[in-house]
């Protein structure tokens, strides 16, 4: 019996800064997908440039280009991969080994986040970030929604064992200014979201949330063992609801609704 395949897939916009690196962590997959959404720098030529199969287009939601990508993979199973992701050499050795073995359709895979080069292993939570993602899957066995920003998952089959040999290398802040320009530029997606879903919430609800979210990230996934960068991650992850709710309720028109 031949050995399963396995399809690497990276969806990037204008990383030609990150992509070599995340490019050459993922070499050992029988196939490379990249996807570029709305890119202008060199990206597609540095993916070609290592034989990597590239799909370019312009898509609204972030679920949608996952599952363009998806569809463009021809391997048994597909392992995905964003441009400030690498996967670590244990990991790689560990998805050959699980894609052999598993009777099941998909895996979570550890997380290693960092800001600079710090690495932060406490205080993620929320939609602000996580320590594990179910990043290693059959192919057909995942589908994800049509959201603009951390869309949900629909599955085909049963989710197996987490994969807790080596991680994904997550380069998920430069810095403290750019973790609060992340917090902006995802709690205006959501907002977005939120707008189209016709339900915005209440300022009650996510003032909870905001009181709930904190306590998770700096008590329940142990943040205060970071000092102040666990307050400062209690503070973006509680923020993020909230303030997705708010750009919702008072800038309408920016967000894609109306007053």
């Amino acid at each position: 019996m031949s050995r399963p395949s396995l399809s690497a897939l990276i969806v990037a916009r204008n990383e030609e800064a990150r992509l070599p690196d995340c490019l050459a962590s993922v070499a050992f997959a029988d196939e490379v997908v990249v996807v570029l959404d709305r890119t202008t720098d060199g990206s597609a030529a540095l993916a070609r440039a290592v034989g990597a199969v590239v799909l370019e287009g312009a898509w609204a939601l972030e679920g949608e280009r996952r599952n363009a990508g998806i569809a463009a993979c021809t391997g048994d199973w597909v392992l995905e991969v964003d441009a400030d992701e690498r996967v670590s050499p244990d990991l790689a050795l560990a998805v050959r080994r699980v894609i052999g073995e598993s009777g099941f359709a998909w895996h979570q895979v550890m997380v290693d986040n960092y800001v600079g080069d710090r690495l932060l292993r406490h205080g993620w939570a929320g939609s602000f970030g996580t320590t594990s993602v179910p990043r290693l899957f059959r192919r057909g066995a995942k589908r994800w929604r049509a959201q603009r920003v951390h869309p949900g998952l629909d599955w085909v089959g049963r989710q197996g064992p987490r994969i807790e040999q080596g991680a994904l290398v997550h380069l998920v802040d430069r810095d403290v200014s750019d973790m609060l320009r992340r917090l902006d530029k995802y709690s205006s997606a959501k907002a977005a979201d939120l707008l189209e879903s016709g339900d915005i919430g209440s300022l009650a609800g996510n003032l909870r949330r905001f009181v709930s979210r904190a306590f998770k990230s700096y008590v329940s996934r142990k943040g205060y063992r970071e000092g102040a960068w666990g307050v400062l991650l209690a503070f973006c992850t509680a923020a993020f609801p909230l303030l997705s709710y708010l750009k919702a309720r008072l800038e309408p028109e920016r967000h894609g609704g109306r007053r």
